[in-house]
């Protein structure tokens, strides 16, 4: 599979959660101070980024 999540810890200690697609990192949430706080934040990301709105605030 070439797209997942990962959690890891940076160098504060903080769990972070990653989506990573072909092995790059392509966004990451804020740091929790417990791996469940990040493993609720992938949960929510799969639950609602489905139908996330696109706003475009770029001038043309």
């Amino acid at each position: 599979m070439s797209h997942r999540f990962e959690v890891r810890k940076n160098k504060a200690g903080e769990f972070v959660a990653y989506y990573v697609y072909n092995s790059e990192s392509i966004f990451w949430t804020e740091g929790y101070s417990s791996k469940a706080g990040a493993m609720n934040a992938i949960k929510s990301i799969k639950e609602r980024g489905a139908d996330a709105e696109v706003v475009d605030t770029t001038a043309t």
